[in-house]
């Protein structure tokens, strides 16, 4: 009786110690995911807004490869409000991001809160649109002065006995709207073309566009060409030329590659559009995010990263890398945008029988 009474006692406290271990060790591994996340580079990306197409491109291309690499990615659209991205960079800075990444929407207006951000110790990257004197870590762009200079060349070659034009312009307080019309202007200047009517597009709004289309028309009917800040902008000024009994005879010239404008182009109503590789800029964007975010230095050129160039801020010399934009015309948009995977065949002629 008393083995017995010893077996089952031991049975009893074995059974306990078995259950108090596996009761005290199944916290653990929710700890331990919960701190590895927590280790997890964070990034914080903020849009001005997803009214332009290519944006949400941008954006899964950014956080796919982003994570890939290992990071976190809290994305944060403004709905083109500056005061929204202002406080959506004021959550970044109080959550302690890593890096910071931004599509300004004005970039003198977020000048104090990014200039705050860097004072916290944040890595700073102007996507696509510089901010001024903010002295960011990092601003990767495609050659917004190239594009301007594509726009032009396309126009001179679409007229080449010259006439008027009309400019219409993206937002005032967007820096690569001065780049696009510098880089524009350097070929107008050497041509036979005459520039009679210029507007620009507050907010990249594109009712604007048809609006100074409207008006510029009323200035003069007689012209031979139209160039947009982007095929957003040339969508409504296609629209008002189309009314005007003018789309397919006056080239319309714009940048972004959208599917509309790759329609129109092979339809005839808008003669090209610069094709941006957002694809390369997104993914090493978010690259270079990582590596900064990891304290790599990406100016050295030793690193896996470089950004060898500067680009002056207003006041700094900051790292710079850019992307060349390509022109795209009804001659090589099979080449350069189906066979390059960014709309398909099917999309860009889904209008033509």
């Amino acid at each position: 009786m008393r083995k017995c009474r010893w077996l089952l006692l031991s049975l009893a406290l074995l059974l306990a110690a078995a259950l108090a271990a596996g009761c005290g060790g199944k916290p653990q591994e929710p700890q331990k995911e919960e701190a590895k996340e927590e280790d997890k580079l964070q990034i914080g990306l903020s849009f001005d807004s997803f009214v332009i197409e290519r944006w949400l491109r941008d954006r899964d291309m950014f956080v796919s490869t982003a994570q890939s690499l290992g990071a976190e990615v809290n994305v944060q659209v403004a709905g083109g409000v500056v005061e929204e991205q202002i406080s959506q960079i004021e959550y970044f800075i109080k959550k302690k991001m890593d890096v910071i990444v931004v599509i300004p929407i004005d970039g003198n207006a977020l000048y104090d809160v990014l200039k705050e951000a860097r004072e916290m110790g944040i890595y700073i990257i102007c996507y696509d649109r510089i901010v001024e004197n903010v002295n960011a870590d990092l601003y990767i762009t495609i050659d917004n002065e190239k594009v301007g200079i594509l726009m032009g060349e396309a126009l001179v070659k679409a007229c080449p006995e010259g006439g008027n034009i009309f400019a219409i312009n993206g937002s005032p307080t967007d820096r690569n709207v001065d780049e696009v019309v510098r880089g524009f202007n350097k070929v107008i200047e050497d041509s036979n073309l005459n520039v009679v009517y210029t507007g620009y597009c507050d907010n990249w709004m594109a009712e604007l566009a048809g609006n100074y289309v409207t008006q510029g028309l009323e200035v003069t009917k007689d012209i031979v060409g139209v160039m947009c800040g982007n095929d957003d902008l040339a969508s409504q000024a296609v629209k008002v030329l189309s009314e005007n009994r003018l789309a397919g005879k006056v080239a319309v010239v714009a940048q972004d590659a959208d599917l509309a404008a790759c329609q129109r182009i092979v339809e005839g109503t808008q003669e090209m559009t610069v094709y941006k590789p957002i694809e390369q800029e997104a993914n090493t964007a978010a690259e270079f995010a990582v590596a900064l975010g990891k304290g790599e230095d990406i100016t050295s050129g030793e690193g896996e990263y470089k950004a060898v160039e500067t680009f002056n801020d207003g006041t700094y010399d900051i790292p710079y890398y850019k992307i060349d934009p390509i022109a795209v015309t009804a001659e090589n948009m099979d080449k350069v945008i189906i066979d390059g995977g960014f709309h398909t065949r099917e999309d860009v002629y889904l209008n033509i029988r």
